[in-house]
């Protein structure tokens, strides 16, 4: 390994400056830590701007906080997407913005062009981050480094032939009148929304059919937001949505390419399109949770169950059923991370019932319930 350029200490390494990580540094910042940081490979609220242009945040921002209800994109309190853009659903690159503003508000101490290779813990507590500057080290992480960054590049044979929706930047971009799109979910409906309102005709293909599940909770079916646009795209008469076909292979053929599922065949003239998701950035580190279950054990408190001192933030916690994939969701825990972190570094964690007073402070999951009565 080559010297470190830099050799720091911290108590808090908070690794990425996205929406989970910007918010739990507001939280530290108002906590009072002043040794902590914020590590992103690439700037704030990368991931967000890389977005393709058209894309915009399926839950709606509203500037609801004056009345105790804050926008549910907002990732502190006493602010709004809404109010900073005048927009219910930002795109990508608004929402970047919005984060490097919370960024400069708060004085958050954020390095970029910092990547995080590996973390190791330490026999007697903490940890060591090996860092492209350089060896890091700091008794707490909390990572938050997300999932759009590790695109689902090779979910069977022939992908490679695939173009993934993470890698277009406009879908105006794209030459031709007919696609085909794998994958049913959100980024799949949102393509399909953005190609049709162009005048392509698109064909959707899904493992399952996610446009007819009813399941209230959004990180299981789609969300209201995309279900109406689906529905103003579908009239056109250019869309083909084809449910309980899932793809075992793409195979370029003379003029275009061939998809394959058990019993069917697509072809079409120009690279199908993955939306296909993303996997979690834990599995960079993946020695560090307990896997058993299919997902990363956390405590209580959204600590790896297997190295103390590793909290999670972001769109990879889960606890059981329940799926913190939302912002709205995952940002109810940022001050239950912090509460653990301060009662280890003997902080007064008084600052912090001003998130429990605006329901930012979940600490009992026995209370999330999706069932719906109508």
């Amino acid at each position: 390994m080559s010297q470190p350029k830099t050799n720091q200490s911290y108590d808090v390494v908070i690794v990425g400056a996205g929406a989970a990580g910007i918010g739990c540094g507001v939280v530290l910042k108002e906590l009072g830590l002043e040794r902590f940081t914020v590590l992103d490979r690439h700037q704030v609220g990368a991931s967000f701007s890389r977005w393709p242009k058209e894309m915009h945040l399926i839950t709606p921002s509203f500037p609801s906080h004056g009345f105790g209800l804050l926008a549910l994109n907002a990732v502190t309190l006493k602010t709004s997407p809404a109010i900073a853009f005048r927009q219910e659903h930002v795109t990508g690159q608004q929402y970047a913005i919005y984060l490097q503003t919370i960024a400069d508000h708060f004085e958050l101490p954020v390095q970029t062009e910092v990547d995080v290779q590996s973390v190791d813990p330490l026999p007697q507590g903490g940890f060591t981050l090996h860092t492209s500057r350089g060896e890091i080290s700091t008794q707490f992480v909390i990572w938050a480094a997300g999932e759009y960054q590790y695109p689902k590049l090779n979910p069977f044979p022939g992908a490679e032939h695939c173009l993934h929706n993470s890698q277009i930047q406009s879908w105006t971009e794209l030459e031709g009148d007919e696609f085909i799109i794998i994958g049913g979910y959100e980024s799949g409906m949102d393509a399909s929304a953005n190609l049709v309102a162009m005048g392509k005709k698109v064909g959707v293909l899904d493992r399952s059919n996610a446009w007819v599940d009813p399941d209230p909770d959004p990180s299981i079916s789609l969300s209201p937001y995309t279900l109406q646009r689906l529905k103003y795209v579908y009239i056109s008469g250019r869309l083909d949505l084809v449910g309980n076909a899932p793809i075992e292979e793409v195979k370029p053929i003379p003029g275009g390419y061939a998809v394959y599922s058990e019993y069917q065949k697509w072809m079409t003239t120009h690279p199908p399109i993955l939306c296909t998701g993303f996997d979690t950035s834990l599995k960079q580190i993946s020695p560090l949770f307990d896997w058993s279950k299919g997902y990363a054990a956390l405590t209580e408190n959204d600590e790896s169950t297997l190295t103390p001192g590793l909290f999670v933030s972001g769109p990879s916690v889960r606890h059981g059923d329940l799926i913190f994939c939302f912002i709205y969701k995952f940002r109810q825990r940022f001050a239950v991370i912090a509460n653990a972190i301060a009662q280890r570094l003997n902080i007064d964690p008084t600052p912090l019932e001003a998130y429990r007073q605006a329901g930012l402070f979940l600490d009992d999951l026995s209370c999330c319930d999706n069932d719906c009565v109508c």
